[in-house]
Formats: structure tokens, sequence, C-alpha cells
């Protein structure tokens, strides 16, 4: 499998289809250009992980957000990437419908139904946006703790450079690895290590909405991982009760 989480677990030409479908409704019913910026808002499920290869397949770039992140700090992203279009988790909506938004357009949640019946009518085959190399396609935002949030621009080669670089050289994943952890795919931490990483080379995700170190070495030993990406803190916290 490509995913697996406690709600469903995913093949790579499943994951495909649910990518194809919402790139085709992103681009057919929410008219979605190349170029758009999406703003992603969930924890860490299979849906989260489909909607950001579904806009980065449509040509769009991808603004992914903290789930602890409250309607202030939200509006100054929507604002300052100039967000039109927005997909997200619904038990994390209310936040961002309260948000200050002047050019967002489409607001469409998933979990609730509303995204899952607009895929269930789209097409299951979609064919790639036409993008070069440093074309941006993700905004990564600072935390914003020091004042307004400030964007990194990243473009669709630098997705596989952290691939063919770091992963490969030093991680060295093989197709039958598990990749396991606790960091959002909002953090790039979190989109490398639990996402493109593993996906790279064919091995699985293990997505947990939910991973403190209190409850990740239990999942660890459930799944069998192999890899774990997780915080210093993380691992103090877990060392202590490796003897239980």
């Amino acid at each position: 499998p490509a995913i697996i989480t406690p709600a469903e677990t995913l093949t790579y030409a499943q994951l495909a289809e649910r990518v194809n479908r919402i790139a085709n409704v992103l681009t057919g019913e929410l008219g979605l250009l190349p170029g758009n910026r999406v703003l992603l808002r969930s924890a860490n499920n299979a849906w989260m992980v489909a909607a950001y290869f579904a806009v980065l397949k449509a040509g769009g770039v991808v603004v992914a957000t903290m789930p602890l992140l409250r309607a202030k700090e939200l509006g100054q992203m929507l604002r300052k990437a100039r967000i039109t279009h927005a997909l997200c988790d619904a038990r994390l909506a209310d936040e961002l419908r309260k948000a200050d938004a002047p050019d967002l357009q489409h607001l469409v949640t998933w979990g609730d139904g509303q995204l899952e019946a607009m895929c269930a009518e789209a097409a299951p085959d979609f064919t790639a946006c036409d993008t070069a190399a440093d074309d941006v396609c993700l905004l990564g935002f600072t935390s914003g703790s020091t004042g307004e949030p400030k964007a990194t621009m990243h473009f669709h080669r630098d997705m596989l450079a952290i691939c063919d670089g770091y992963a490969v050289q030093v991680l060295r994943p093989e197709p039958s690895d598990i990749f396991i952890g606790s960091p959002p795919l909002a953090f790039t931490f979190g989109l490398g290590g639990l996402v493109l990483f593993p996906f790279r080379v064919g091995a699985t995700a293990v997505l947990l909405e939910r991973a403190p170190p209190e409850d990740l070495p239990a999942a660890i030993a459930r799944h069998k991982a192999t890899v774990c990406f997780t915080a210093p803190t993380a691992y103090r916290i877990m060392a202590g009760m490796a003897g239980a």
C-alpha cells in the first residue's frame, strides 16, 4: 500500500485515482488555473495527501497550513498569497471561514461528504499540467512567531531534489520500508519524511492524525514501521519508555 491510516488503506493505484478525481474537480467545477494558490488544511490523513498531489498535478501552488492555526494567522497567509481556493477537513473549517480573505472564491470540505461527492462525479483520469522544473509548486509559510508569516517558494524540482539527494543518499529507503512519524504534513519536514521520501521509492506511509510520543512506540510496533520521523524531544520521551 501507499498509505495506511486508521480510517483507510490505499494502494498507489487507488491514491492515484483519488488524486486525479480531485484534480478534475479543481480544474473543472472550481475553475482552478495553473499558478492559482490552494490552501490545504487538515491533520495527517489520506485526503490531505491526495489533495496535495492533485493541486500539484493541476499546476496549482500548495499552501498547507497547520491544524492549530486560527483565523487571524490563516487570514495573513490567505491575503499574502492571494489564495483563491481552499480544500479543508470539515473538522477544521470554522477558523478558515472566519478568516479575512478577499481573494478566496472556493472553499470545499471533506469528511462531511462535500468533496467526496464531487469526486464521485469526476473522471478517474487526469493529464498532468505541463509545468516547468522551476515553476513554483509550494509556498511554505514560516510560523510568524516574529511578526507576519513569510512565504518560502519551492519549485517542482525542489520536491525531487530532497528525494534524490537526502533520502536516496542518507536514508536509502527500500520499497519494503514502512514510514511513520508525528510531524504535520504542513511542515516540509513532515511532507518529506512521511510522503515524498516513501513515495519516491514505492514504500508505505503510515499516517496518524495524532502521534504523541506516548502513543508512537505502540504504533511503530503495530505497523512494523522501519523509518520514524519525529522531534528530538519526542525521542527522549520514547527512550524513557523503551523498557516497557
